[in-house]
């Protein structure tokens, strides 16, 4: 196949080489003084272009930000197929983004170039030269996962069967997520260039954990759980199928009101990423309380990544509304990026795919209404596209060799075992062991050996008597050399008597564990739970809910359910407020809508609360259901509860008590 040849500069190229540096005062990295600079990656044995890709977005900080577009070459509203020229970002601006985005769906067939009922092998041949045209428009790429469910078969939005601990190690499907990691390899080693270089590709498996909405996120594994399949992932990938040419990104959805300690609650570890990200979708016509958010946000990753030695990224983006409702969205959008200092570093920002059709357009195309301001954002100095980019494989690295890494994969920590007898798995990176132990509950140690699949392994049999919902520390060790590593994981044992029908939670069922009550509900904006003995309805605990509105003028929590409430007419709960002008809205997802009923937390009494379903409307924003009402057709079909709590311009913090939240 023929390629186009690529536009000329419309301005100055971004080149990282020492002139460039140098003329822009910033201090001179130790490649362009001739020597090899330094990088540390999850791979330290990946290939001479992907460390220099790394290098080169480390370097880019400050200076641009690449623009970015998901299956911006196979999907558009001014073409149709794919003849790996074609894209609506070429059809507005005549260049390409700078950074391409594909998804694994390409390996079931589920998005082009690969086919529906297509072999194993075509659909990987697929992935392949879907990253080789974007590599040959000059981009860079990047490769996105949204996973079926391994359990159930459905697609990723299908949260039911606890997924992520089934395909962990030990687990009844981590045969078949294996063999879905082995198509994965396959095709990021089959994509080549000419000359049989192996194109680099940016990795972003298990994004926007910290939502519910996929079945690898929050309130549908514990925190740990994402930890250890994140890791699990990278080593397979990188040490089982020694695929040496991808870089790792670890990607939440937005938003944490700057506060790195929730971005970090599901972070891997320096280990295991390369790239930290943060996605963010807007809904508000780029209001400027929404772009303040996310420059706040966008800050914190740049500080985290500088600390880290990591590359800072604006993984996902997106203007979620009407067509024109803000005819300066983008140039606003870039704008702020480029006015706040830390925000600025960011080094790409990849906005979603045209899927054509009925499906909203992220890229205008032309006779769009946001095509000028697109044109604009374009010619902005600052957005980077590929006839910006000279140079991005050209730097002279060396690679910082890994230290000795230890952790316990399985079990998790705060993982519940019901069974009497489970495996501890142990794995060891860089480095030989002479003596790897595992304790129980601080008893004394028993050996663990190496097994075939590379952990250090030994069976725990559980005494029936322990299944009673105690928690027990688990306690792991190994001597390498004159050090010694540690890791352990609190573990629940016993079986939990299920809630009954229409219940979503009595908050009994955490073992008095303020974090294992967290890890059940994912978090929006800053909050805090935690069990409460003093203020409660019935049984031994309550919920405590914090917010802090000091960053946000809201904050959420949510729980998947799942369930038919046909039987039952009304929300029912107990709750306990602070005496604020601050408000609680109570939000069902049912059949893809979003209803909702508010209530202010005046009354601190503490109270029965009933929110009749006939009662409940559409969240404002939720403009493609507005005119539905939560009836029966909707609750056969309830999918998570939230509990959002909104400032009303008094008290900016405070704490509500809530108890046996249920629909009756």
């Amino acid at each position: 196949m023929s390629f186009p040849s690529l536009r000329a500069p419309r301005r100055a190229v971004i080149v990282m080489g020492a002139a460039a540096v140098a003329a822009t005062g910033a201090a001179l990295p130790a490649s362009a003084a001739g020597r090899p600079a330094p990088v540390r990656l999850a791979d330290d044995k990946a290939t001479r272009e992907t460390r220099a890709l790394f290098q080169y977005m480390r370097d880019l900080r400050g200076r641009g930000v690449m623009f970015g577009h998901e299956h911006t070459l196979s999907d558009g509203f001014t073409f149709s197929g794919m003849d790996g020229e074609s894209s609506d970002v070429e059809a507005v601006v005549g260049d390409y983004p700078a950074v391409f985005g594909w998804d694994t769906l390409i390996l079931n067939g589920f998005q082009k170039p690969g086919v529906y009922g297509g072999t194993v092998e075509e659909n990987i041949e697929a992935l392949s030269w879907a990253l080789e045209q974007s590599d040959a428009r000059g981009g860079i790429n990047i490769l996105s996962a949204h996973l079926y469910n391994f359990v159930t078969g459905g697609d990723f939005w299908d949260t039911t069967g606890r997924v992520v601990g089934q395909i962990l190690p030990g687990g009844a499907k981590h045969a078949d997520f294996n063999e879905f990691l082995d198509r994965i390899a396959a095709a990021v080693k089959g994509a080549k260039r000419p000359d049989g270089t192996r194109i680099p590709v940016i990795f972003r498996p298990f994004h926007e954990n910290n939502g519910g909405w996929f079945w690898w996120g929050a309130g549908h594994c514990t925190s740990a759980e994402f930890i250890e399949i994140f890791r699990y992932t990278v080593e397979y990938l990188r040490d089982v199928k020694k695929v040496r040419n991808l870089l790792y990104a670890y990607s939440p959805n937005s938003s944490f009101g700057g506060d790195p300690a929730g971005y970090l609650k599901t972070y891997p570890g320096d280990e295991f990423v390369d790239v930290l990200g943060y996605d963010a979708y807007d809904n508000s016509a780029g209001s400027p309380e929404w772009l303040a958010a996310t420059v706040t946000d966008l800050g914190m990753v740049v500080d985290l990544a500088a600390e880290r030695g990591k590359v800072p990224a604006f993984t996902e983006f997106g203007e979620s509304g009407e067509e024109g409702r803000n005819l300066t969205w983008f140039t606003d959008l870039l704008g702020a990026i480029e006015a706040d200092p830390g925000a600025r570093q960011v080094t790409h920002m990849l906005t979603w795919a045209n899927f054509g059709g009925d499906n909203r357009a992220y890229v205008p195309f032309p006779g769009h209404a946001l095509e000028p301001d697109f044109a604009a954002f374009h010619e902005d100095p600052y957005s980077l596209f590929t006839s910006d980019l000279e140079g991005v494989y050209d730097a002279k690295t060396c690679a910082v060799p890994n230290a000795p890494f230890l952790h316990l994969a399985t079990p998790t920590d705060r993982q519940r075992i019901a069974a009497d007898a489970t495996v501890v798995r142990v794995r060891l990176n860089n480095a030989h062991a002479s003596k790897v132990t595992c304790s129980i509950g601080g008893a004394e140690p028993m050996r663990l050996r190496r097994d075939e699949a590379g952990f250090y392994s030994g069976e725990w049999a559980i005494d029936p008597s322990w299944l009673d919902n105690r928690s027990v520390e688990v306690a792991v060790s190994a001597k390498v050399g004159r050090r010694t590593l540690t890791d352990s994981a609190l573990v629940l044992l016993g079986e939990v008597e299920p809630l009954p029908a229409g219940w979503i939670d009595d908050f009994e069922g955490y073992a008095g564990d303020d974090l294992t009550l967290s890890e059940a509900y994912s978090h929006v904006n800053a909050n805090t739970t935690a069990l409460s003995t003093e203020h409660k309805a019935s049984g031994s605990y309550g919920l405590a809910y914090s917010y802090d509105f000091s960053s946000a003028g809201y904050t959420g929590i949510g729980k998947s359910v799942d369930a038919d409430w046909t039987a039952f007419s009304a929300l029912k709960l107990w709750m306990r407020g602070d005496g604020s002008t601050n408000g609680a809205t109570f939000q069902i997802v049912a059949k893809g809508a979003y209803f909702e009923y508010n209530t202010g937390l005046g009354d601190t009494a503490g109270q029965d609360v009933n929110a009749p379903f006939a009662d409940f409307r559409p969240a404002p924003w939720d403009t493609a259901h507005a005119d539905e009402l939560l009836d029966a057709e909707h609750l056969a079909d309830v999918t998570a509860f939230n509990l959002y709590l909104g400032y009303g311009g008094a008290n900016a913090t405070g704490t509500v008590h809530f108890d046996d939240i249920r629909a009756e």
